[in-house]
């Protein structure tokens, strides 16, 4: 019969259980360093990374045509369990096997794949993936770096034309790279056709600088400085046409220019569509960091005791206090949420790369993977820092770890896309939906849209009134109603976007950006609402899936203070739209004190179930 912790476990695990369990075996074999210093920690994680492609690590998402396994959704996962370990190495992997890795993939043709593949795989061939730049992080559509099409020689000339268009922070760059992606402006026969990539050699055999490539260290970092981050310019350097990854824009001998994709932004698109993977695995990585940080500080506050119990002279253990279990059980249970809808992101990713994906579905999965890659990181700030606190005086010293997830952690917010500017990309998505489904009707359709819409809300709150009239009279259990808490999630935000639809319906060509960057404040709240709503769904999805009755009993609970919390983060917004009463908004309160009073036995289980290895929890506040 398989134990209650077991059974978390394997719904954890999920559709990759084998991978998961494979990968976590594998970091277990990697010994465990800390405060090394710069050099030497470099030195140590390229060891490390050759280690893991020697055992097969990186082969999970490269095609079975170049040795790999084809399995792209396994790739995000055992890049994911990496993030249990030291995440220098594990950024370091992900920049090797999945951006530089994953940029030749997916921009390239078979021809570069047979060329390059093998050799990235193996790590005879460091590369680096070469997009951001001083001047323009975000705004990719508008980098400087160009690269222009010589048709005499037959060659691209990569030029850098000034400081802001030098390549900023690339992981591989400062150290060990050999061979960079570059994105920069094609331009052929003196047309400009938009951002391509293109494999530009950066050192010799020796490691030096080839002729014309600068190459600079970024220095000491917060965190992550096993990971040698450079700055790279070009002066002028010539490489073949061959080396332009032409899956999306080709240019012949001639200069000619051509691409299957028409539409100079749409191709665009098109091709950063293909990178999304990087965002889906930075997600997963800063859950995993999350988790053991929730792992660490719970196992410390079962051992901590603080203050005496009135009459008993007994040590009181902290995890016993409502204010230790309200800084840290809602974050585990955000954590589980937050697990389970990574898992949905996964499966959809893997599906999409099986067969052809259309226009809407692709978008769906970008705006999915940017809302969810926003929350989890920002989740993973939020949660270490507290989990810091919550071990006190020991959660500051390095050896107790908890330290080094939060210096390591604190860039996940910005790279793979800022997570405002993200969150501004799900709420253009959910618009662009709206917009779909409202905007062409004509009149009539819109009258009839208003009536559908009133009707819906009348059914909706009739169906709630008895839940309503339980929270009225006192009764708490009706905040525990699954239903109740789907619809407060769905409403908020319909709600929500409706109303900012209507805020930027009124903007006319001439005032369209004062009037989108006066509402910022509501297009952020719509696109936190939506992914609440995501992540909510996918929670209750894994909890109906759970096969094991004492498994799924506690899921429930851990899902109820996942949904009251959230709801209770956001009371203002409740309140303010007669959603709560203050009686029924206090009532919230209390159930999550309650919620955190009743799983607090529970909460070694929970973060034991996760699977993180010892060797990578052993801290002197654990033993």
């Amino acid at each position: 019969m398989v134990n209650r912790t077991e059974a978390l476990r394997e719904l954890l695990d999920g559709h990759w259980a084998e991978l998961r369990r494979g990968s976590l075996d594998l970091l277990g074999k990697v010994e465990p360093v800390h405060d090394l210093p710069r050099e030497e920690h470099r030195a140590w994680v390229l060891e490390q990374m050759r280690v893991l492609a020697e055992d097969g690590h990186p082969l999970t998402g490269f095609p079975v045509a170049q040795g790999g396994h084809g399995d792209v959704g396994g790739s995000v996962v055992s890049f994911e369990v990496l993030g249990f370990g030291d995440l220098s190495l594990m950024v370091k992997a992900g920049v090797q096997w999945g951006l530089f890795g994953g940029a030749v993939q997916a921009l390239g043709t078979e021809e570069h794949h047979a060329r390059y593949l093998p050799g990235i795989m193996s790590m005879e061939l460091p590369g680096c993936f070469a997009m951001t730049e001083t001047g323009h992080g975000s705004d990719v559509q508008h980098l400087r770096t160009t690269a222009t099409y010589d048709p005499a020689s037959g060659e691209f000339v990569v030029h850098t034309p000034d400081r802001d268009a030098r390549k900023d922070y690339i992981g591989n760059a400062a150290r060990d790279g050999r061979l960079a992606v570059v994105f920069a402006q094609l331009v052929t026969g003196g047309e400009q056709h938009g951002v391509h990539a293109v494999l530009v050699p950066i050192r010799d055999g020796d490691g030096n600088p080839l002729p014309g490539v600068t190459i600079e260290d970024c220095g000491p970092k917060a965190g992550l400085n096993g990971v040698d981050n450079g700055r790279l310019s070009f002066d002028h350097v010539r490489v073949p046409r061959a080396n332009l990854l032409d899956r999306y824009g080709a240019v012949a001998p001639d200069g000619t220019y051509s691409s299957p994709v028409e539409g100079a932004n749409r191709r665009f698109f098109t091709m950063l569509g293909t990178l999304v993977r990087g965002r889906i695995s930075v997600a997963g990585a800063a859950g995993s960091a999350t988790k053991k940080a929730l792992a660490l500080a719970i196992r410390y506050a079962e051992k901590r005791r603080q203050f005496t119990r009135p009459g008993t002279g007994d040590e009181v253990v902290v995890l016993d206090y409502l204010t230790h279990q309200r800084r840290l059980l809602p974050a585990l249970a955000h954590s589980y949420a937050l697990h389970f809808a990574q898992e949905e992101l996964v499966h959809a990713l893997h599906e999409a790369h099986g067969g052809e994906q259309d226009d809407r579905r692709q978008r769906e999965l970008e705006s999915r993977a940017a809302g969810l890659k926003a929350v989890s990181t920002w989740h993973a700030t939020h949660t270490i820092q507290t989990c810091r606190e919550a071990c006190g005086g020991a959660g500051y010293l390095g050896e107790n770890l908890i330290a080094g997830l939060k210096a390591d952690t604190d860039v996940f917010t910005t790279f793979e896309g800022d997570n405002t500017v993200l969150l501004q990309l799900v709420a253009k998505g959910l618009l662009t939906s709206y917009r779909d489904h409202v905007g062409d009707l004509d009149p009539w359709g819109m009258v009839r849209f208003v009536a559908d819409q009133a009707v819906g809300v009348v059914i909706e709150r009739t169906a709630a009134r008895a839940i309503i009239g339980r929270l009225v009279s006192g009764s708490s259990d009706a905040l525990l109603d699954r239903g109740w808490q789907l619809r407060q999630f769905e409403d908020r935000e319909r709600h929500v976007l409706e109303g900012l639809a209507r805020r930027l319906r009124r903007a006319s060509e001439d005032d369209a950006f004062d009037v989108f960057n006066a509402a910022q404040d509501h297009v952020l709240h719509a696109a936190r609402a939506h992914v609440d709503r995501v992540v909510l769904e996918a929670f209750v999805a894994a909890v109906d899936r759970c096969a094991d009755a004492s498994a799924r009993e506690l899921l429930d609970r851990v899902c109820d203070l996942y949904a009251l919390s959230t709801i209770e983060a956001d009371r203002a917004w409740f309140l303010e739209h007669g959603r709560l009463t203050p009686q029924r908004s206090k009532a919230v309160s209390q159930a999550v004190n309650e919620l955190c009073g009743g799983l607090r036995p529970d909460a070694r289980e929970l973060v034991d179930a996760f699977g993180i290895p010892e060797g990578w929890l052993a801290a002197p506040i654990t033993a």
